[in-house]
């Protein structure tokens, strides 16, 4: 089996690019990267603290109030993986502090799984497996 380095970047297409650049920074820090600027086509990234790439696609194709859907074929969610419990229960204060809504910590056979959406309703999640796996 060929070998990967993990994962490169996470791409989400997104209503407005501009609003959203503003809650992603909220929510993992970091730095915007502006990619591209076209007529129909708006890319803005950001390299988060911990140097995950996100970047932000705005499609002119995209029909307004248009928002993500976990029961449509394609993407269910995103899980960004935390060292143990303590660092996803860290990052439920840092979402209560920057005014972002969540599930609360869940602990399920797998692990420790804290859940919560992007302004378009894309589902993000922080999660850590438990301890001896």
């Amino acid at each position: 089996m060929p070998s990967m380095q993990g994962t490169s970047h996470l791409a989400f297409t997104v209503s407005d690019p501009r609003t959203s650049i503003e809650w992603y920074e909220k929510v993992f820090g970091g730095a915007r990267v502006p990619m591209t600027d076209e007529p129909g086509h708006l890319v803005i990234g950001l390299l988060t603290l911990d140097g995950c790439f996100i970047g932000l696609h705005g499609h002119g194709a995209t029909p307004k109030g248009d928002q993500f859907s976990e029961f449509r074929v394609g993407l269910d969610h995103v899980a960004f993986r935390c060292a143990d419990r303590a660092a996803v229960e860290e990052w439920a204060k840092h979402l209560d502090e920057v005014g972002v809504e969540h599930s609360g910590l869940k602990d399920v056979p797998y692990g420790t799984v804290l859940t919560f959406r992007d302004p378009d309703n894309i589902q993000l999640e922080f999660y850590s497996v438990p301890p001896g796996a």
